[in-house]
């Protein structure tokens, strides 16, 4: 029975969220947690809606060996919030984005990644701009080990 269920997000959901998704989903298969937590990604924008990974950032997983399954991105929506236990940003302008989507945050469902690593206030730079998917993909995988690792201690 799924216990928890995360919703990863950032601008256009072809980089860091869908990257977390799938590091995510990788940790959990490594840990056998397949029936207790669930993950999914979404975009705050809707730039990118229907695009799969962005190459770079797929053959940095691949380069990890995380799997990359299909993947078409698509917009949060409001109804996400009652969905999902926990709603994580990459940066300020998404939880800002999401606030506005959901209405406010009246359950505190929604953080930043980096706060799973003990580096709270801290964001997951964007590789779009900053062309460094391997910097990108090191924060998430050091986030999604934390929030993993908490989300286990709470199940």
């Amino acid at each position: 029975m799924i216990q928890t269920r995360i919703l990863f997000v950032c601008h256009g959901n072809i980089c860091r969220s869908v990257a977390a998704e799938m590091i995510l989903r990788k940790e959990i298969e490594d840990a056998e947690l397949h029936n207790k937590v669930c993950v999914a990604s979404a975009a705050a924008t809707t730039e990118e809606i229907g695009n799969d990974i962005y190459p770079p950032m797929k053959r940095t997983l691949m380069a990890h060996g995380v799997p990359c399954l299909p993947h078409r991105a698509r917009q949060m929506k409001r109804a996400d919030y009652e969905q999902y236990d926990l709603l994580i940003g990459m940066d300020d302008e998404n939880i800002q984005d999401m606030l506005e989507i959901c209405h406010g945050d009246p359950k505190k469902k929604m953080h930043l990644l980096m706060e799973y690593a003990g580096l709270a206030g801290r964001e997951v730079s964007d590789p779009w701009y900053t062309r460094n998917f391997e910097r990108a993909y090191e924060d998430i995988l050091q986030g999604c080990q934390g929030l993993l690792a908490t989300v286990v201690r709470e199940v």
